[in-house]
């Protein structure tokens, strides 16, 4: 763009030079790891096939139990690499591992496109079920509800009484986004990529009143409207109550148990 100065990286590379350069590091962890290593793979965008020119690259490799190999995050230019280890164990024990963020983070574990896997793991990982039962999704959903949306709120009325709407737009993404992961759990659905959580949350089943509304407006970035966005907070708030007492779900309680 003329007359603004623009820094070369985040660096601009085709798909196929990202593949060269996975298949490179691919070679290079079998060359010294073969051994312990049960399986290989690319996840993230590169893994759903929704890379851009500016996309990282993001492995999985895990190893036999009892084994392990450096995990790594560098800038290498052109590239921008994450290796994470993990053992075949604590893979699959993190696959069974239920908590606020699982809707955000699940899909890393199942949208996997695999570049060495003698066994068949990312395959067989793949088949397994989300074995939880509705009280234990209740159970973690009333606790996120009180550790973070009804912070959120308090500090959403806060700014709104003293007159100081500076964080205002900050709070706005913060209850969208964890509205967003209550819709996930809710709905026991997980998100292909951050990037599209907003758009796919809109599509499932069980939301708030108001999400829609007020995410709407977080998505389109235009939150200068201070009054008008205080009104949306307030909305999905009362939505937000409203949908948990259709969910059966309730995180008021009525004695002091100390």
């Amino acid at each position: 763009m003329e007359g603004i100065k623009i820094l070369a990286y985040p660096y601009n590379t085709s798909r196929e030079e990202k593949w060269r350069f996975i298949e490179q590091i691919k070679d290079r962890l079998l060359a010294k790891h073969e051994d312990i290593i049960i399986a290989i793979g690319v996840y993230g965008s590169i893994g759903q096939h929704s890379d851009g020119a500016y996309s990282d690259i993001e492995l999985h490799v895990v190893t036999k139990d009892g084994t392990s190999i450096a995990e790594l995050e560098i800038v290498y230019p052109p590239f921008k690499l994450e290796i994470g280890v993990t053992e075949r164990t604590k893979w699959l024990a993190k696959l069974r591992r239920v908590d606020d963020s699982w809707a955000i983070w699940y899909g890393a574990f199942v949208h996997i496109i695999s570049l060495y896997d003698p066994e068949g793991f990312f395959a067989t990982v793949k088949k397994l079920e989300l074995s939880i039962s509705d009280e234990k999704i209740k159970t973690i959903m009333r606790e996120f509800m009180i550790w973070e949306p009804y912070e959120t709120m308090g500090k959403i009325r806060n700014c709104y009484n003293n007159g100081d709407l500076t964080y205002l737009s900050r709070a706005a993404y913060d209850i969208t986004w964890q509205t967003a992961k209550l819709i996930g759990l809710a709905n026991k659905q997980y998100y292909s990529t951050r990037a599209a959580t907003y758009k796919e949350s809109l599509l499932m089943p069980s939301i708030p009143s108001g999400y829609q509304a007020l995410v709407a407006k977080v998505i389109e970035g235009d939150l200068r409207n201070k009054e008008g966005l205080y009104h949306l907070c307030e909305d999905l708030w009362t939505g937000l109550n409203e949908w948990y007492l259709q969910l059966g779900i309730v995180y008021v309680s009525k004695e002091l148990s100390i």
